[in-house]
């Protein structure tokens, strides 16, 4: 079926303002429950068979949503800004503020949430700050943070890779680029992880958004060579608010999907056979094969059509999101291949709005990985992969913990500065 876009002047006309019912939708797949989280390709699978390319789903209980499960079908969307723009504020009039995703999903002025002129004013700031970052010096940066952490567990044989080294590794790294304080950091981690968890208080968007402000009001004072500080001294001229909100997506975007990156490369690497012994695959192979069969950010990229737009058969309605699961379209059987000599996936985006930082995200998780793997070369798994739990939530693909045991070993020297 080819994916076609057509003018709907003709045709029923779809306001998308009712207001947002309260309770769940029977005819949409919920992907907020743990039984979707346990099992998320299974869902996938189940839909394509149903609904092809468009699958009706809810976000949170009652509020509705088109998911994107076809590869050319997300390609197409996501290089069609003009009648898929990523503009919400249509859309979040009718969504109260309780609703637990509408943090994540709200209006902000950055390159995330607006489209036209405004979306490339922003997206041209934060891409010139972030193509600034010495990639060369990753590595030695990346073992700097990467000894101490794991020294804080290595004599007792057992650890959590989630919150003893994933998190506080790539939160690290996220402070040093963008030129945070740790108490400043400290309190933007909780608060985007409230928001990723689903925030109906608001208190999680408050706090996250009171931190930046924190942190651009310290780098007015203390500039430096970091992301923040370039932001704050580029031509593009931005307002306080508009430097918040220029760091909300590289915090929202680094925190948790960088750090289930490194999490679930791990848990890939520790249970396949493929990656053990002297022929093993490498760590590039399973990030580029865990970034194509299972992204750690799996639904996304989410759009607001505004007008009704007819899409593949299915009448997509004008003011609600349209995401796109780059986990189901890169497992579309319409693109299968080789996933370690592939990075055609959809795990950084596609269009206007890909990922600006894809080249530095991808870099920390494989010096976090291989520092890892090498001080703790006899690590495994403290249970079957299968008994791992994974954290609801329509958006992340996050393990709750990943356990793991090794032989006790003696603290590393740290690294010279």
């Amino acid at each position: 079926m080819t994916t076609h876009f057509e003018s709907p002047h003709h045709q029923p006309r779809y306001t998308g303002s009712q207001p947002v019912p309260t309770i769940h939708d029977p005819a949409r797949v919920p992907l907020y429950r743990e039984d979707f989280a346990a099992d998320p390709h299974r869902t996938y699978t189940t839909m394509r068979a149903r609904h092809g390319s468009l699958a009706q789903v809810e976000l949170s209980p009652g509020v509705p949503a088109t998911l994107v499960i076809g590869y050319r079908t997300a390609v197409r969307i996501g290089n069609d800004p003009s009648h898929f723009p990523a503009d919400p504020r249509t859309w979040e009039q009718s969504i109260p503020d309780a609703c637990p995703v509408k943090s994540m999903m709200q209006y902000r002025p950055n390159a995330l949430r607006t489209a036209g002129t405004e979306h490339l004013r922003y997206r041209g700031a934060t891409v010139d700050s972030i193509n600034e970052i010495d990639l060369y010096n990753l590595h030695r940066e990346i073992e700097g943070i990467a000894v101490p952490e794991v020294n804080q567990f290595c004599e007792i044989g057992q650890a959590d890779l989630v919150s003893q080294y994933a998190v506080p590794v790539t939160f690290a790294y996220l402070n040093t680029m963008v030129g945070c304080s740790a108490e400043i950091g400290n309190r933007v981690r909780q608060g985007m992880a409230m928001m990723f968890e689903g925030d109906p208080t608001g208190e999680g968007n408050q706090m996250f958004v009171s931190a930046l402000s924190d942190l651009i009001l310290l780098k007015r004072e203390q500039p430096g060579n970091d992301v923040a500080t370039r932001l704050l001294q580029h031509g593009a001229g931005l307002g306080h608010e508009e430097l918040v909100h220029q760091l909300v997506p590289i915090y929202g975007a680094g925190i948790e999907p960088l750090a289930n990156l490194i999490a679930n490369t791990l848990l890939l690497m520790l249970s396949d056979d493929r990656f053990q012994g002297d022929a093993a695959l490498t760590t590039i192979d399973a990030l580029n094969e865990l970034l194509f069969k299972d992204p750690p950010l799996a639904n996304f990229l989410i759009t607001y059509p505004p007008q009704p737009i007819l899409v593949e058969d299915v009448w997509l309605p004008a003011h609600q999101p349209v995401v796109t699961s780059m986990a189901a379209c890169n497992n579309d059987p319409e693109i299968a291949g080789n996933f370690t000599d592939n990075r055609s996936h959809l795990a950084w985006g596609t269009g206007p709005h890909a990922c600006p930082a894809q080249s530095v995200a991808y870099s920390v998780a494989q010096n976090a990985i291989d520092q890892l793997l090498d001080m703790l070369p006899e690590i495994r798994l403290a249970c079957p992969a299968e008994k791992l739990v994974w954290r609801p939530g329509p958006f992340h693909r996050s393990l709750a913990s990943l356990p793991v045991v090794f032989e006790p070993a003696r603290p590393f020297p740290p690294v010279p500065r």
